[in-house]
Order: structure tokens, then C-alpha cells, then sequence
């Protein structure tokens, strides 16, 4: 049915774009460098601030009074050092509930437009095990850090407004979305401090994702790891590239640079234990390393107060140390997708000359999709009624809300409504196909399917590359795979047919599997945060939706690969017409008489 002659001058395509992609690359840009010496920087002030305020304020969740009183400690060392205070009371969802909750902003300004703006949580929970060493003074050490900054910038001459804020609400970001929607003035650079003193490195130290497809700029990145280098002798390592694509394919961030980078404003967060966080028995580091990081932190401002001006976070991967731009990746997944669907379209064609229902097929796939969509309105629905309503404005990392009753039921109940739907609409699709009777055979019904398939395949990877071309690329695997995966014209034993229909699917699954084991996410945890994503809508419905069809598209996949199993192999047939293979005549056993006396 598929002309494979179509499908190899297409790939003309595929390789003019790879032409493009391969010129595309650019060298990354340089670190800034520092004028302002940072010796400034005392590491025993952080310890002694951040040992203070973990023993004093164990408890620190969310807009409870340990989290308020941490903020009435920042507001009057920003006074005392010289910096505009203001604060910001706010009502935000968070995962103990919706809570009342307070930024508190520290700005002096510069001599110029522009401004730097560093961040540090203050909120958490837990209480200091005995020998005083645990999370809970790890995750203090950004806003010790914090009040430390304002001691070493007090007096001193700036190019750019430096910004310093304590937020809350970290565990969802609603502290951070807030701070991005009502900070005014161009933010040049945003440095996101968290964990500065758990003693175990997790890389990568330096996080430049966001909750877009946006990246902080190369500028960013390496003039952090250029003053971390330099000051504390740590190196921060990056990420792969299958994980740097897995983050602009489903972006997915836990901490505060995250709203900051999605709207293009450059933006890292600086970690010693990475994005997950300090574990709860996180041993600490000596004052020492504390001074040495503070130092590099200190640093890394100057350069961005007296350097050149950082440009706009935006899409990119790093490949041998080189930039390679979205647009080019673009274009590239783009041209991927042209010899499948002109080999399609060709198909299609086809198909309707040998009398195939391929549109009442195509509505078949698109009701395949249904109970899948019915999934996320009964999320939603739970949402809307409270029983989800601890789900906050942002991503949450594992067992930041454990999975309850009422959560356990939103998921049964989500599960049982897609699989009941989809055992009600598969036979009615079936009996709606079969519209003629030359589709109700199985040769018409595969045809037809098959032709539905790779159209619907087609129209949804292009309808996801416009919203996001990283996320289309993952389907683009499936799209060549089951071209000859479902073809039934070509023989193939049914463990190929199986094995290339499940192998379309493996770079989907990679990247669930990649998140699950960066952030340590279990299975059913795994599940769960996806349910809370729906809820809190940072998954919105229309970005749900296009997955919903491609999951439609693998039921029906894999209803036609069944069909082609049951189908009977054709018998053959016996020769009644000869021609020039068959011919028995005169010659065929050698030479005629009269060649041979020649």
C-alpha cells in the first residue's frame, strides 16, 4: 500500500535539513569576569545565621509563624544593611493547603538600567537531629547566604540594581511565580541560591532549566561555574543529551529559576545537592566551604554587575561544547516528519482506489483517544470539587505529598472511567468503520486502519512541533517505525511487527524513565506527581490533549498488529498463464536443432 520509492526521495528533505543542523553550531560564550574581590565573604556568619535559625525555627512551613519570623530577620538585616525593603503578602496553594505567604525584597540600586536578582527560600520543615547536622540547616544556607551578601554589597558602588529576595512557597514555586509577576524593571541575570553547604555533590550544580523550553544562556552558566572553579574548586558537571532534550521536551523543573527562565529571563539555580534537594540527614560542610562558595557567589554578582548584558534564555542543547540552536533542532525534526506523511498521503490515495473507509477509520483513532481525555476530566473534576485542591501552581519533587485517600481514589477512579470507556467504544468504532463490505474484510479493515494511523500520527506530531519541537521529536521514532511495522503488504513474522511497534514508543518511556530516576521518582510516586501536574494545571488540558491522541494512535497500532496476526497467509497460486519464467517450449532445455548445425 506504501510506495517505498516516496519515502526514499524524501529523505532529500532529511538531509538538506541535517546540512542545516550541522552548520548551525556556534561556540559557547565566555565567562564574565570579576572585579570586586571577594574576600568580603565570611563563611562563619552563614553558619552562625543558618545553625540560629534551624534551631530556633525547625518547623518552617509555609506561612506558619517559624516561616514569618525567618522573614522579619531577613527584612531587618536588609534594613540595617542598606537596602529598600519591601514586602509582599500573598495567598498561594501550596502542598499544606492554600497559606498566606510573604516575600520580602531587598533592592539597591545602581547606576545604571538593568539589575541582578538573587533568591533564597527560607521556608521548609523538619528538626535537627542531635548532632545539629540535617536538611533542614542545609536548606537554611541560601538565605544565610543571602543576609551575607547584603553585609559584603553594603557601601559598595554598583553598575546594576542588585535585588536580593527571601521567597516562600518553594516546594511548588508559588513564591517564585509570584516574585516574577510582580518584580518590576528589567532583570538582567537571576541566581537562585539553594542548598550551599550539604558536604555530598550532586551534579549537576549548576541547573539552567525552566518550566518552558527556554535555557539560561551559556554567559550564565559559565561565568557560575567559572567562580566556582576559581573560589571553591568545584567543578559543575553538565547534563547528557538525551537529558538536556528530555527537559526542553517535557520541561520539568523543581526549584525557583523555573518561572523566571519560561519567560526568557535568564535564570540558574545554584545547588550543591542538584535539583533534588539536601536529602534529610544531610551532613554539613565546614564554615570554611561555606566561605569559599559564598565567595564564588559573591563573585559571580560582580561580574554580572560590571560585565555585558546576559542574553534572554531560550532553546538550546550543548553538544561537544558547542551551542546548537532550537530553531535548527526545529527545522530538522520537522523535515523528519515529510517522508512519512508524503508516503501517507500517497497511501491514502491508494487506499481510497481499493474502496477503504480511511476516514471512518481515522474517527476510529480519534475515539481511541477518548478515554484517555475522560482520564484527565475526572483530575480535573476532582480538582475543581477539592479533592485535589492541595495540588500547588508548580512541579513538586517525591514525597513532598504523600499520596492519600482521597488521591487514591481520584486515580482509581480515573483509571476504571478510561478503561470502562475504552471497552464501551471499541466495539461501536469497530461496527462505524465497517461501513462497507469492502471494509468489513480483514485485508480492507487493516488497509484502512493502517492508512488512519500514520495520518493521525502525522497531523498530531506536526500539531505538537508547533507548541514544541523537542516533545515532536519523540514521536518521530514511531512514525518511521510503524510505516513498516503495520504495513500488510510487506511479510513479516509477528515478533517484528511487535518489536518495532513497542521500539517507536522507547524515547516516550526513556524520558519518564529519565525524570523518574534524576528526581527519585518510584512508579506509582511517578504517578502521582503527573495526577498533581494535571491538577495544579501546570499541565494544561490542551497540552494534555495531543497526547491523548498519540496514546489513541498505539491502542490502534496495536489492534492491527493483532489483525495481522489472525491474517491468513495467501496460498499459492497454481501457474495457468506461461510467460518468461514458465515457458517450456522450443530453447528452454538448450539450443534448437537448427541453432546447433549453425
Amino acid at each position: 500500500m506504501f510506495d517505498p520509492r516516496i519515502y526514499r526521495t524524501s529523505l532529500v528533505v532529511v538531509a538538506l535539513a541535517a546540512l542545516v543542523l550541522a552548520f548551525s553550531f556556534d561556540n559557547q560564550q565566555g565567562a564574565l569576569s570579576s572585579r570586586l574581590a571577594p574576600d568580603a565573604f565570611n563563611g562563619n556568619n552563614v553558619y552562625a545565621s543558618m545553625m540560629t535559625f534551624a534551631r530556633k525555627y525547625p518547623d518552617r512551613s509555609p506561612g506558619t509563624s517559624g516561616d514569618d519570623n525567618v522573614a522579619d530577620a531577613v527584612s531587618r538585616d536588609f534594613k540595617r544593611f542598606g537596602f529598600a525593603r519591601t514586602t509582599d503578602t500573598f495567598s498561594a496553594r501550596t502542598p499544606a493547603g492554600v497559606r498566606t505567604l510573604e516575600n520580602v525584597v531587598g533592592v539597591r540600586a545602581g547606576m545604571q538600567s538593568g539589575s541582578v536578582l538573587i533568591i533564597a527560600h527560607r521556608d521548609g520543615s523538619g528538626s535537627p537531629s542531635k548532632a545539629g547536622l540535617s536538611g533542614t540547616e542545609a536548606a537554611l544556607s541560601g538565605t544565610a547566604t543571602l543576609i551575607e551578601l547584603a553585609r559584603d554589597l553594603e557601601g559598595e558602588t554598583l553598575h546594576r540594581t542588585v535585588v536580593l529576595a527571601s521567597t516562600s512557597g518553594s516546594q511548588g514555586t508559588a513564591g517564585a511565580i509570584q516574585l516574577a509577576q510582580k518584580l518590576g524593571g528589567p532583570i538582567d541575570a537571576v541566581i537562585v541560591l539553594g542548598d550551599l553547604a550539604s558536604s555530598h555533590v550532586r551534579q549537576p550544580i549548576v541547573v539552567p532549566w525552566s518550566e518552558g523550553q527556554q535555557v539560561a544562556p551559556s554567559m550564565l552558566r559559565n561565568t557560575i561555574a567559572a567562580a566556582l572553579n576559581q573560589q571553591a574548586g568545584l567543578h559543575s558537571g553538565g547534563t547528557s543529551l538525551f537529558g538536556q532534550f528530555a527537559h526542553l521536551a517535557f520541561p520539568l523543573t523543581l526549584t525557583e529559576q523555573g518561572p523566571f527562565g519560561a519567560q526568557g529571563i535568564p535564570a540558574v539555580l545554584l545547588s550543591l545537592s542538584g535539583e533534588r534537594g539536601p536529602a534529610p540527614d544531610a551532613a554539613i560542610s565546614s564554615a570554611d566551604t561555606l566561605t569559599s562558595v559564598g565567595q564564588a557567589v559573591l563573585s559571580a554578582v560582580s561580574a554580572l554587575d560590571v560585565g555585558a548584558t546576559v542574553p534572554a534564555a531560550s532553546p538550546y542543547v550543548l553538544f561537544d561544547n558547542k551551542v546548537v540552536p532550537g530553531w535548527a533542532i526545529a527545522v530538522f525534526v520537522l523535515a523528519l516528519v515529510v517522508p512519512v506523511l508524503m508516503t501517507t498521503i500517497d497511501g491514502i490515495a491508494r487506499a481510497l482506489r481499493r474502496g477503504y473507509l480511511v476516514w471512518r477509520w481515522v474517527l476510529v483513532v480519534l475515539l481511541a483517544a477518548v478515554p484517555f481525555a475522560l482520564g484527565v476530566v475526572v483530575i480535573l473534576g476532582a480538582r475543581l470539587i477539592g479533592t485535589l485542591a492541595i495540588a500547588p501552581p508548580g512541579p513538586l519533587g517525591p514525597d513532598v505529598v504523600p499520596i492519600h485517600t482521597s488521591g487514591t481514589v481520584v486515580m482509581l477512579v480515573a483509571a476504571a472511567v478510561a478503561l470502562g470507556s475504552a471497552l464501551l467504544l471499541a466495539p461501536m468504532a469497530v461496527r462505524f468503520a465497517a461501513g462497507s463490505r469492502r471494509s468489513r474484510d480483514l485485508e480492507g479493515s487493516v488497509g484502512g486502519a493502517t492508512t488512519a494511523v500514520l495520518l493521525v500520527m502525522c497531523a498530531v506530531t506536526i500539531a505538537i512541533w508547533l507548541r514544541n519541537p523537542f516533545a515532536a521529536a519523540l514521536v518521530v521514532p514511531a512514525l518511521h517505525l510503524w510505516l513498516l511495522a503495520l504495513n500488510g503488504d510487506v511479510r513479516m513474522p509477528l515478533a517484528a511487527r511487535v518489536l518495532l511497534t513497542l521500539a517507536g514508543l522507547i524515547p516516550i518511556a526513556a524520558v519518564v524513565v529519565y525524570y523518574a530516576a534524576t528526581l527519585g521518582f518510584g512508579p506509582l510516586a511517578a504517578v502521582w506527581a503527573a495526577v498533581l501536574l494535571i491538577a495544579g494545571h501546570v499541565v494544561t488540558p490542551l497540552q494534555v490533549l495531543p497526547w491523548a491522541v498519540v496514546c489513541g494512535c498505539v491502542l490502534t497500532a496495536g489492534g492491527i498488529v493483532i489483525a495481522l496476526a489472525r491474517q491468513p497467509r495467501p496460498e499459492e497460486m497454481p501457474v495457468t498463464v506461461r510467460g518468461p519464467i514458465t515457458y517450456a517450449g522450443p530453447g528452454s532445455l538448450g539450443g534448437t536443432k537448427s541453432a546447433l548445425r549453425r
